[in-house]
């Protein structure tokens, strides 16, 4: 018979803190979601946000938001009801938004270093090369990748068989917890969902580090002032370069198996990354920060009126 639903073990089984974890999801889902959409809302409304840099940063808030939206809300959903089973489809169609949203970062992650490397490396034809075109377009590709690589490992799973165990040492659905319930030989699935979703972030990982490297060498050229802007910007950048790469690569390239870490860290990059974000991104950028304070005393301005 096959399985129709899964059970999800979740983070705890100790009710005291089930409790706890309730009150520090509810306000990690709250910051996140603020947080992102506010950078995205303040990007959307100010005139002085209006390069390609904050027009890429305007679309990874909005993947970290529905990033955080297609997990946290299930979980506290099960913490509530204390019911922790989800459908075979359902299981499926949060493993496709996770790795969707996860794959389109990666590759908007790769456009903002490309971004960076033409206007510091390239100041001359920066306006010409990233025009609004360009930018379009950029965002089209990463959104195609994430969506064709999803596909990909959906499609992977669909054809095994699933008749025996159906309890995940998880708090979420993933691939592969999921393959290893699977009552079949998963040798070469294995091997294709660690290509698919291992090897290609090593590789990006990778030409991201060396990208930096060269923007960092060619910032010897430039002025003290815009060093400094520069080493802020890019800052940020490798610092959500490394956050969300490393556990990633850590879940991802490697073998079928559970590891007693793994659920630590995709706590880490699926709930801690994306709520700091929008912090790393707003201490380390005057534009921003004061973007966001000109937009809240305009409404504050507004409703006081």
């Amino acid at each position: 018979m096959n399985v129709t639903e899964f059970i999800l073990m979740g983070l705890t089984q100790n009710p005291r803190m089930q409790r706890i974890l309730i009150l520090v999801l509810l306000i990690t889902y709250i910051v996140t979601v603020t947080g992102n959409l506010l950078i995205l809302a303040t990007i959307i409304c100010s005139h002085t946000l209006e390069s390609p840099m904050y027009f890429f940063l305007a679309f990874l808030s909005l993947i970290d938001a529905c990033y955080s939206s297609s997990i946290i809300p299930k979980m506290l959903a099960d913490l509530l009801s204390g019911t922790k089973t989800i459908s075979f489809n359902g299981c499926l169609t949060q493993i496709f938004i996770e790795h969707f949203l996860g794959a389109s970062e990666i590759v908007l992650l790769v456009v903002m270093a490309y971004d960076r490397y033409v206007a510091i490396c390239r100041p001359l034809h920066y306006v010409t090369v990233m025009n609004h075109r360009v930018c379009y377009l950029l965002v089209g590709a990463s959104w195609t990748v994430g969506f064709l690589h999803s596909i990909g490992q959906i499609a992977v799973t669909l054809w095994l068989p699933f008749c025996g165990p159906n309890i995940m040492d998880h708090f979420v659905c993933d691939i592969f917890p999921l393959i290893q319930l699977s009552c079949t030989d998963t040798f070469l699935v294995g091997l294709l969902v660690a290509t698919n979703g291992g090897v290609i972030p090593v590789i990006t990982f990778v030409i991201l580090l060396i990208s930096y490297v060269v923007i960092l060498c060619s910032l010897r050229t430039h002025s003290p002032s815009g060093r400094r802007k520069a080493l802020s910007t890019c800052g940020s950048h490798i610092t959500v370069v490394v956050l969300f790469f490393v556990p990633c690569i850590f879940m991802y390239l490697r073998p079928v198996a559970t590891y007693s870490t793994d659920k630590v860290v995709t706590v880490f990059y699926t709930l801690v990354t994306p709520m700091l974000n929008p912090i790393i991104y707003t201490v380390r950028n005057a534009e921003v920060k004061n973007a966001i304070i000109v937009l809240l005393n305009k409404n504050v301005i507004s409703v006081n009126k």
